[in-house]
């Protein structure tokens, strides 16, 4: 389908814009940045509790931000969540971390438990962010009783850079502790250092996209060099996933964007999961741009993939089908 109106219609607010960057630090090119990612008559997202707290990790402590339902119900599933943001940008503020965190909660009747991983920024570099969420998960399933969660349904997602690194952690816990999460939730993720070329069908789709909302070659190879603090060969299967070996791995549910370049990785890595033997559904939000989850519930789409996630937290058990 076309690029859902809701989207397209402010394609104009992009133009001569360069890069998020530039955009970010000069306040006119901001207003209008922040004009594009909100949605002006968005309701009001989901009034559920909420509180600040931190896991201990190997590189100081880790902020968290736990969503927890009204009601006091013990031994609910749970949901550890990563925002994206190309592994340097992005916060526990942005609707792709809050607003999906107060969805799922709402819906699954879910604790879910935002993660701030540090950014590579300033020097910060692969395993950094990837130890953090490490420590997040292992933090969670060490506090189940703190927390109220039932321990076997402990789901572990993020969107973009977040659902590579949920993917990249979840390798490592089956690694080196012999556990893996109940689910995998993964929204508009690369598993490679190189991205697959789009299919015929793609491309032409792709080529509707103003520059800025793109992931060309080049931009995917700065993203992943400033990730690794190198060349795309330092990576490993913890930082690119597609490297790894998957046997063992926990059902995965991948959410892509209909219109992104980074659809063909997560296409590739569903086939390399179900090679493997691994339960995996992959689902196209039609219409979508990549970032769609900062886009609110009202949009179909949107409510769909939110309706999905919240089924596989709940179930805990396997995927929604």
């Amino acid at each position: 389908m076309p690029v859902h109106p809701v989207v397209s219609s402010r394609f104009h607010l992009l133009e001569g814009i360069e890069s998020f960057e530039k955009g970010m630090a000069d306040p006119s090119l901001r207003a209008r940045l922040d004009e594009f990612m909100s949605i002006t008559d968005a309701p009001a997202p989901p009034t559920v509790a909420v509180r600040e707290d931190a896991a201990p990790g190997p590189h100081g402590p880790v902020p968290v931000r736990i969503y927890t339902p009204a009601d006091e119900a013990t031994g609910r599933p749970s949901l550890v969540w990563l925002h994206g943001g190309a592994f340097r940008m992005g916060d526990l503020d942005m609707p792709e971390a809050d607003w999906t965190a107060r969805q799922v909660c709402e819906r699954a009747g879910a604790v879910v438990v935002s993660v701030d991983y540090r950014l590579c920024v300033g020097g910060v570099t692969f395993p950094v962010p990837h130890d953090d969420v490490v420590a997040a998960v292992r933090w969670v399933r060490d506090c189940t009783d703190t927390l109220g969660v039932d321990a076997d349904r402990i789901s572990l997602g993020g969107a973009s850079a977040g659902g590579n690194l949920a993917t990249g952690a979840a390798l490592r816990l089956r690694d080196e502790d012999g556990w893996v999460p109940a689910a995998l939730l993964l929204a508009y993720t690369t598993f490679h250092a190189v991205v697959p070329a789009p299919s015929l069908r793609l491309a032409p789709l792709l080529a509707e996209i103003p520059r800025l909302l793109r992931f060309l070659p080049e931009d995917r190879r700065s993203i992943t060099e400033n990730y690794l603090g190198g060349p795309a060969s330092l990576a490993d299967g913890y930082a690119m996933p597609a490297n790894a070996v998957l046997d063992g791995l926990c059902p995965a549910l991948l959410i892509n964007s209909e219109y992104d370049d980074l659809r063909p990785s997560a296409e590739a890595f569903a086939g390399l999961l179900a090679a493997a033997g691994v339960d995996v559904r992959q689902v196209v939000a039609p219409g979508m741009l990549h970032g769609f989850l900062n886009l609110h519930a009202g949009v179909e789409a949107v409510d769909r993939a939110l309706g999905l996630m919240a089924a596989a937290v709940r179930d805990g058990n396997g995927l929604p089908r």
